[in-house]
């Protein structure tokens, strides 16, 4: 007989979710002042804060302190945090029952959006939602970014996708996922550098607003500090960063392509070693993908004539969308869904880029891409040279066999999900009799579930994905959720070994 007792110490993941739920109270103290603030309703927030807490409070009472966190409990316990903290950040959007995002799925969808930094949304209109719940939506993109990051950097890089050792070429270290002696250390330096840049660049675009554009006030240099470090998207404004001077927005394209930069990498670099980041090879390769891109779309709209203020306007709309893109950050300088097809396909292809490894992007990532293109010319070689031992290296590092094959699997997952979920997408929106190509299908679903925001058609950077049907949107929802913690932690959690062996 087949032994099915449950051998996962889930008491263990129960009880680090509930510290997450507890703690998840502080965040939510910071909409609930600006709703004093301004003398706005503060119900939806004291509502999220006490079912924060009731939830948290309940799950402690199921903690076993004589359970440890292993591999598995780690992973049941990230893929528990990421849902229950977006459906707790989905409760001030329902209290508050204005516009679409009062219904629960929409709600929730939004939430995910925020958490996962995706940047999709299902608003319809801004100017009915109060500043404190648009700042909330700003707020759950930073955490979402910065607790991806510090999940890398404390769980992740031993448990994800080639992750300790992909961690270790990245930064040319040995000892990568512990940059001090305890991983508690770890986080709160990436929780320094992490706020730091964020104030940096608070800092900078009220700077700017005073100097050329108003309407970059203390709120909105918040606002988009949030959400730009976290490579996350979400706006107060509906025309996004176009609705601000061009100066800012070429100011917010270097705070994009640090969100996307290694932490780790950065932290050696503020810290008197940048060479670690400047000699990196992820590193060109992300600059240099970014670059060809951006290359390809500005000579796309020159030719098409797409952008008619001259040639600063080509060059920055270029630079700044396709960065957007790349990096997941899912802002927009401009409708790019008007563009020439060409200058669209382009942006479609670089939402499989990412940006680096240890960063607050999502996608597939710079380095798993650069591994698998020099694991290909690798076996060119040796198809040749069948004696030949040649092993695939990132920055002089060799990287391993078994780390290249959970590449190549991850990879292959991606590609998959993304094509079930554009013909879920296009199968729906037919049932329902919504018009939906299948280019917009195809840039829907890789949006959501590569956690990129804006796509094409009714879901583009001007438009909203409430035009989907309601089954779709809870597909997205799962999607994104799954895709914003790297797949295997959630997939991992439908086997029967999982549980049992």
């Amino acid at each position: 007989m087949f032994d099915t007792r449950i051998r996962v110490g889930w008491r263990a993941s129960v009880g680090l979710t509930s510290d997450v739920l507890v703690y998840l109270t502080v965040p939510l103290a910071f909409p609930l002042v600006l709703a004093v603030y301004y003398g706005e309703a503060v119900l939806p927030f004291l509502a999220a804060i006490a079912v924060s807490l009731a939830l948290g409070g309940g799950f402690r009472y199921l903690k076993d302190p004589d359970e440890e966190l292993g591999p598995r409990e780690a992973f049941l316990a990230v893929a528990l945090i990421w849902l229950l903290v977006a459906a707790v950040g989905a409760v001030p959007f329902v209290v508050a029952g204005v516009g679409t995002i009062a219904h629960p799925v929409n709600a929730l969808f939004e939430s995910m959006s925020g958490l996962t930094t995706t940047g999709a949304t299902v608003l319809t209109d801004f100017s009915i939602h109060s500043q404190s719940i648009l700042m909330w939506r700003q707020l759950i993109q930073w955490l979402g970014g910065l607790g991806i990051l510090i999940l890398a950097t404390a769980v992740l890089s031993e448990l994800g996708v080639g992750g300790a050792q992909l961690m270790e070429s990245e930064s040319q270290s040995r000892d990568v996922n512990k940059l001090t002696s305890r991983i508690s250390e770890t986080a709160r330096l990436i929780w320094g550098l992490y706020v730091g840049i964020t104030a940096l660049a608070v800092v900078v675009f009220l700077l700017l607003g005073f100097a050329v554009d108003p309407r970059m006030d203390l709120y909105n240099a918040v606002a988009h500090a949030f959400t730009s470090v976290a490579t996350a998207g979400f706006s107060p404004e509906p025309l996004s960063a176009g609705a601000f001077h061009p100066v800012i927005q070429w100011a917010i394209v270097p705070f994009m392509i640090a969100g996307s930069t290694s932490f780790v990498l950065l932290y050696f670099f503020i810290n008197g070693e940048p060479g670690r980041l400047l000699r990196n090879e992820e590193f060109h390769f992300y600059l240099g993908g970014i670059t060809v891109f951006a290359a390809l779309v500005a000579l796309v709209l020159w030719l098409s004539g797409a952008v008619e203020s001259g040639g600063e306007a080509v060059i920055r709309h270029a630079v700044f969308n396709v960065t957007s893109i790349v990096t997941t950050t899912g802002y927009a300088s401009t409708d790019f869904d008007a563009w020439a097809p060409a200058a669209k396909y382009l942006l479609f292809v670089a939402m499989f880029m990412g940006g680096m490894v240890g960063s607050t992007t999502c996608s597939v990532k710079s380095l798993r891409w650069l591994v698998l293109l020099k694991s290909f010319r690798r076996d060119l070689f040796t198809s040749v040279h069948p004696d030949a031992v040649r092993p695939v290296r990132v920055s002089g590092e060799p990287v391993d066999e078994e780390t290249i094959r959970d590449i190549y699997v991850f990879v292959l997952l991606s590609i998959a999900l993304f094509v079930v979920l554009a013909t879920v997408i296009a199968a729906d929106a037919a049932r329902a009799g919504v018009a939906v190509s299948e280019f917009e299908a195809m840039g829907a679903a890789a949006s959501t579930f590569l956690n990129i925001g804006p796509a094409f058609g009714d879901a583009g950077p001007y438009g909203t994905y409430a035009s989907f049907p309601m089954s779709t949107r809870g597909v997205m929802i799962v999607l994104m959720w799954i895709g914003r913690i790297e797949i295997i932690p959630v997939l991992v959690l439908f086997t029967k070994a999982f549980w049992t062996s």
